[in-house]
């Protein structure tokens, strides 16, 4: 329940507040150059309190890396991704400790294990991703750098507020042009202020992120129950606050005619091609050779300053404003996290 992948495993493991956070990947091949400053700057990309419209949390995030490396290639052998919590305040949930948070984990965790850990959630806090970033990181690295395909995320949607643009590849430059991590200045700059006001507001937002895969080759995944698009669905529907995944035309494609999503094939120097993309790149499970586009689409944060009703664990209704650090806004921070979780998928069925 801590481990994804079955050829490149990732382990993860830590709590929001305690002493470090961080995941093992085992299967990682043997002889790659490990370029620790990609890592970190994905980890850079997630990690909190890197702009007004995320956590006030302050954490440097930076990676350490004490095992499977020698000589700065990679040896076959376990690599161990660890992460110090430095700014920890477990004092700020002391007055949660008998308290049920409305759409927290802390009723289904006790409800499962017969205890929590009430500090932030303990390890139900997206605090745990910064792991998963780190080994995702250097699986999308090599994917990059040895067979050539390029994993990009960006919001598509915070709120009401949409990109209508066709999915595609967008570089890092244009996607960190902005807080938001939105490829349109103009839409950005909506979701921006949606943002702040909910902030303002002491309320949140939701929203979408979409990815976009480039360069998989056909015939990659399975069918039946290890389809490529069910690992995939399974790694972001692991993700905190994720709570709907489509891929390619998705859930509009219900409301359609087949002969409106059906993508034909041409041909390209005798290579099957598809003149549209409604299937995602995956069809039957496995990859057809064009871009793989998914969509995930995030909750509000849960934590919110207004008041709540909700019940203590002795069964009192109480009244509940939220107090302590986080977000308004999930979804700009998980742009890296979708990004690495699909790399690992890939990764593990292509390695």
């Amino acid at each position: 329940m801590n481990t994804l992948g079955k050829n490149i495993r990732l382990t993860s493991y830590g709590e929001s507040h305690g002493e470090v956070i961080g995941a093992v990947l085992d299967g990682f091949p043997p002889g790659f150059t490990l370029d620790k400053s990609f890592i970190q700057y994905q980890l850079d990309r997630r990690k909190p309190g890197q702009s007004s419209i995320s956590t006030p949390r302050t954490e440097n995030d930076e990676v350490i890396i004490n095992s499977g490396v020698f000589e700065g290639k990679t040896t076959g052998a376990p690599i161990h991704f660890q992460i110090k919590n430095t700014n920890q305040n477990p004092k700020d949930y002391s007055h949660l400790k008998e308290v049920y948070r409305p759409s927290h984990a802390d009723y289904t965790y006790e409800a499962r294990y017969g205890l929590r850990d009430y500090r932030g959630g303990g390890r139900s806090s997206a605090r745990v991703t910064s792991g998963w970033v780190a080994a995702g990181a250097l699986v999308q690295d090599l994917l990059v750098k040895e067979k050539g395909i390029c994993v990009g995320a960006y919001v598509k949607q915070i709120s009401t507020i949409k990109l209508t643009a066709e999915p595609q590849y967008y570089s890092l430059d244009i996607v960190e042009s902005n807080m938001v991590r939105c490829p349109d200045a103009k839409i950005a700059k909506e979701m921006i202020d949606a943002i702040q006001q909910a902030k303002a507001d002491k309320d949140s937002l939701g929203g979408v992120i979409e990815c976009v895969i480039k360069g998989v080759p056909a015939g990659l995944g399975n069918p039946v129950f290890d389809k490529l698009s069910s690992a995939l669905a399974h790694a972001m529907m692991s993700i905190n606050a994720v709570k709907g995944f489509e891929i390619g035309g998705g859930f509009e494609m219900s409301s359609m005619r087949g002969s409106e999503v059906n993508d034909a094939f041409y041909s390209e120097n005798g290579k099957p091609i598809t003149d549209t993309n409604n299937s995602g790149g995956i069809q039957g499970g496995i990859s057809n050779g064009m871009n793989i586009v998914f969509r995930v689409a995030f909750k509000p944060t849960a934590t919110i300053g207004m008041e709540q009703k909700t019940i203590t664990k002795s069964g009192e209704e109480i009244s509940l404003e939220a107090t302590g650090r986080h977000d308004p806004c999930v979804v700009p921070r998980a742009v890296p996290i979708v990004e690495t979780l699909a790399a690992l998928v890939i990764g593990d069925f292509l390695l």
